[in-house]
């Protein structure tokens, strides 16, 4: 029922717009980097790709990058828990390491695929680009399942800035204050914001994160430009809970301090050949920490400390070649290292806990796009990769676009993708021992579709088809083959396929309404060591945590420059996931059930900007309206009804 009145509101919304005349213009095509390497019209590509607009994204409230994807089709984002809790991304069925991650083109994955998403906020963000299926042709190791790219705002236009301040339910409080101007040849963006929650929890359960981001981009001559951009970001998350989901600890708590740093140097080195040169580095420190209970009760304590360093160095040639063809040559070293710390007793310092752990990745790869008929678009593509630990591993990407008509765009691709083994699957001393023979995890996709834009509705409709198999997935085992020898091996597999559904119109002034949805269906094929209904993987039986259907409808209207509404309905459907119990207790395998969440947001323009006069804008939001009680993950509930009211100021 709660649903069935959600697509009410939502059609409540489009019925108030009824009055206004339908617009006379086209909207502009999106442009994209990040399925080619270079600027490309999102409508003339082969694979899927999807662009959310972080000022559209601020417009209604959402300040976290894990819920703007979940307007995405084909995306599922699982939160275990309230406010700064472990946010993961499953892709098309993937696992959650599958997706690559990038801020500005550099790598913000751990080694080997995983990514939280709790601390990475839309603050200052032009753009966000989501290629979904496999990508390791571009990008090398985790763009299995696809690849999320955040782009950082360029700053063009006068100068302008803005200061807000917003508080609501759960105790939570955040302000933001950015600036930005740029011409042709000189741009820069920058921005600060502290948010902080008392949380969901009743003790224990308070949030904060700070955020900076900045870029400068300069043309330095009528053929160079230079960029240089970065993101810090620091987030510390108390929770009371433990695995089994009770709370039970006052004073535990995780913290993430991640900072990552782009230079992107483009030069045209001729009529017929562009270079690009990036360097890229990102930092990463983890900490847990669980102080004693009292000074009387020691036990329990528990510090530890996790830092990873990535540096990226990437250089590529664009190569405009005969017959129209446009010819793309990449090289990429990618260096990652893992250090461990710990401490056993309060009064003891940190001390590493094992020795220091480095690979180095090289990536060459090649890509052509070409026109053999003027209805056709062609896009193939290859990469070697020669890692430190596996060797080397090829994998490749087709793709084929037709234009039926002016109005109707058929796409098929097919291509393989890797993801390299972690750090701990290789490395692991103490209770578990690593594999410096392990596999990289491996998958196959292929994927068709068609898209149709109808004008009259300024409409565009999708429809996409995809399967993918997964294999050589690495599992951990508590009884290894060989006494005393390695616990990870390659031997898991499961298949992915499903039917993703997009709409989007804007059929009069002021009026954007969009849909998604996502059949899924996943299956193990091997279940590797895992045995028993209560394994993370069982034969025959669904991937964990991924739903067999997944909806998301929205709606933004503007009847009047002053006035903003919109509202987001998100449909969840059922899936398999773990509850976990204390001893004796076992693990059971549950299905947790399906949930609808609806959010609603508003401004209204108090004051418009005039001259060196600031302007003055007020915005309310309500997330979950419906106090609906649902978990994303077993064990973990999520946040109910949140209501929030602030104020904007900004001058142009």
């Amino acid at each position: 029922m709660k649903p069935l009145i959600a697509i009410a509101l939502l059609a409540g919304i489009a019925a108030a717009a009824s009055a206004q005349e339908p617009l006379d213009t086209t909207a502009l095509p999106e442009i994209v980097v990040t399925a080619t390497r270079y600027p490309i019209r999102a409508d003339s590509l082969g694979v899927s790709v999807t662009v959310l607009r972080g000022d559209e994204l601020r417009a209604q409230g959402i300040r976290s990058v894990g819920d703007a994807l979940r307007q995405v089709p084909g995306a599922q984002v699982v939160q275990g828990g309230g406010f700064g809790a472990q946010t993961s991304l499953f892709l098309r069925g993937g696992e959650s390491d599958y997706v690559k991650v990038l801020v500005d083109g550099v790598p913000v994955n751990q080694p080997g695929g995983a990514y939280d998403f709790a601390n990475l906020t839309t603050d200052n963000v032009e753009r966000i680009e989501i290629v979904r299926g496999p990508s390791s042709v571009l990008y090398g190791s985790d763009a299995i399942a696809g690849v999320v790219q955040v782009v950082t705002r360029e700053g063009r236009g006068p100068p302008g800035g803005s200061a807000a301040a917003e508080g609501g339910t759960y105790g939570s409080f955040r302000w933001e204050a950015g600036a930005s101007a740029g011409s042709e040849a000189l741009g820069w963006s920058a921005s600060a914001s502290r948010r902080t929650t008392d949380g969901i929890y009743d003790f224990n359960s308070d949030y904060h994160n700070t955020v900076l981001s900045g870029r400068l981009r300069a043309r330095a001559d009528a053929r160079t430009t230079l960029a240089l951009s970065g993101r810090f970001a620091d987030g510390t998350f108390h929770f009371p809970t433990d695995f089994t989901g009770d709370p039970i600890d006052h004073n535990q708590s995780n913290a993430e301090r991640t900072t990552t740093l782009a230079l992107d140097l483009t030069r045209r080195l001729g009529q017929a050949v562009d270079g690009q040169l990036l360097v890229g580095r990102h930092s990463a420190r983890n900490d847990f920490v669980n102080p004693p209970d009292s000074a009387s009760d020691p036990s329990g304590f528990s510090d530890s400390r996790t830092d990873v360093r990535r540096w990226t160095v990437e250089t590529r040639a664009l190569m405009r070649l005969p017959g129209g063809v446009r010819g793309l040559a990449g090289v990429s070293l990618d260096d990652e290292r893992q250090e461990s710390f710990a401490r056993a007793a309060p009064d003891q310092p940190l001390a590493a806990s094992d020795s220091t752990r480095d690979r180095t990745n090289w990536g060459f790869y090649l890509q052509a796009v070409a026109a053999p008929h003027p209805a056709v678009q062609l896009t193939v593509g290859g990469r070697l990769d020669q890692n430190e630990r596996f060797g080397s591993f090829w994998t490749y990407r087709a793709s084929a676009l037709g234009f039926v008509t002016g109005l109707t765009r058929l796409r098929a691709s097919v291509g393989t993708g890797f993801k390299e083994p972690g750090f701990f699957d290789n490395y692991a001393t103490g209770f578990a021992t690593g594999n410096p023979d392990l596999r990289p995890e491996r998958s196959f996709s292929v994927e068709g579709g068609v898209t149709q834009e109808v004008p009259s509705l300024r409409a565009s409709v999708s429809l996409t088809g995809f399967a993918q198999r997964f294999r050589d997935l690495i599992q951990f085992t508590f009884a290894p083959p060989t006494p005393g020898g390695p616990n990870f091996f390659n031997v898991a597999a499961a298949n992915a396929s499903g039917v993703e559904a997009g709409v989007t119109l804007r059929p009069i002034a002021g009026l954007e309404v969009s849909g998604a949805y996502t059949r899924l269906h996943t299956e193990v094929t091997d279940a590797g060591f895992d045995s028993g209904e209560d394994a993370t993987f069982v034969n025959g039986r669904r991937l964990l945590r991924r739903p067999d259907d997944l909806l998301t409808l929205s709606a933004r209207l503007s009847p009047v420059e002053q006035w903003r509404v919109g509202a987001v309905l998100t449909v969840v459907g059922g899936r398999d996931d773990l509850r976990f119990a204390q001893f004796p207790d076992p693990t059971v395998r549950v299905t947790l059930p399906s949930y609808a969440t609806l959010d609603l947001s508003g401004g209204w323009t108090v004051l418009p900007p005039h001259g060196a006069l600031p302007g003055l804008d007020l915005n309310a939001r309500v997330e979950n309206l419906f106090d609906e009680s649902y978990e994303q993950a077993a064990n973990y509930r999520s946040p109910g009804r949140t209501i929030v009211v602030g104020a904007t100021a900004h001058v142009r």
